[in-house]
């Protein structure tokens, strides 16, 4: 355990002599210390930068607070020293604050592409700081994945050279339309203009490509971006019948909850939810709705081999 309880009694004998020869002004309020979350999802990317498990207090004080934290064994798939490292042991809450954070580092070679890895972390501090209105607040489990280096060339190539990804969609399986299947080999190559952006070409129905963004602003959250009113078919087409102006619309769903669009650089392969809908002179008149789809990204062999297949 880090030699944790020799470290719990040298900050208690600290804080015990600081206590003894100062007073100090306190904010009105219990004070309990706790995690931010009960988890705790972290990227480790190949550049080495740390992730941070927030920890918050109920009050501040105008004194430094320094306090132990564990490892807790028992539940955890990851190994402390091979997978991951803490920088310390102990963790300070500076005066007037009401949070702070422990660092971790990931080990980005020791971590697989598929992997998913966690620990869990509990506070190491005096029993009247833990809150009993939520018991297990005192500990957080640390899920930790890798983030490869995102390539742009890796998802699109050219038009003379592009790049292959398997589709499997729900909006395929509810509305076929001149296609059989629910799967289909998909063309991709870089846009000319825009950044880290791809052609889908021909994505969901013939004659329609889409444009898709790869946001990587966050590596813990990759996300995928379809820019509004993007026409990915014709109603007759697909629909039987004429809505609105003639023309099937989409966008990304909006997120909430499972309705994440996300990509993984490691494994080549990305979710992507479509809000698809239909317009008439601009004007919204008809919702159909909020569609899933697999992007498997192929080699240039298995792309051969499928279209062999059909595909």
């Amino acid at each position: 355990m880090k030699k944790i309880f020799n470290i719990l009694m040298a900050v208690v004998a600290a804080v015990g002599f600081v206590g003894c020869n100062e007073q100090y002004t306190t904010y009105e309020g219990a004070e309990y210390l706790m995690f931010a979350d009960s988890l705790s999802t972290n990227a480790v990317t190949a550049d080495g930068a740390s992730f941070k498990v927030a920890v918050s207090s109920t009050v501040a004080r105008n004194y430094d607070r320094t306090y132990a934290v564990e490892v807790i064994d028992k539940g955890s798939n990851a190994i402390e020293g091979k997978h991951y490292r803490l920088k310390s042991n102990t963790f300070t809450i500076p005066a007037g604050k009401l949070s702070t954070d422990i660092e971790v580092f990931g080990n980005y070679d020791n971590i697989g592409p598929a992997d998913s890895l966690g620990f869990t972390l509990q506070l190491v501090m005096p029993e009247a700081l833990k809150w009993n209105l939520y018991p297990e607040s005192n500990r957080t489990k640390v899920v930790m994945f890798k983030s490869c280096p995102f390539d742009i060339n890796e998802w699109g190539g050219t038009e003379q050279e592009p790049r292959y990804c398997l589709l499997t969609s729900l909006l395929l399986y509810s509305y076929p339309g001149p296609n059989s299947s629910y799967q289909r080999l998909v063309r991709c190559y870089k846009h000319a203009t825009l950044e880290n952006t791809i052609v889908m070409d021909n994505l969901f129905y013939d004659g329609y490509d889409l444009r898709l963004t790869f946001n990587t602003e966050n590596p813990s959250e990759p996300l995928l971006e379809v820019e509004a009113d993007q026409v990915i078919g014709d109603e007759f087409m697909v629909f039987g019948i004429q809505h609105g102006d003639g023309k099937i619309l989409a966008q990304t769903s909006p997120a909430s909850g499972s309705t994440v669009s996300t990509f993984n650089s490691c494994q080549k392969y990305a979710q992507l939810w479509t809000r698809v809908y239909v317009k008439d002179f601009s004007t919204m008149i008809g919702y159909v709705g909020d569609f899933y789809n697999i992007l498997e990204w192929v080699s240039k062999d298995e792309a051969e081999e499928m279209m062999r297949e059909g595909l």
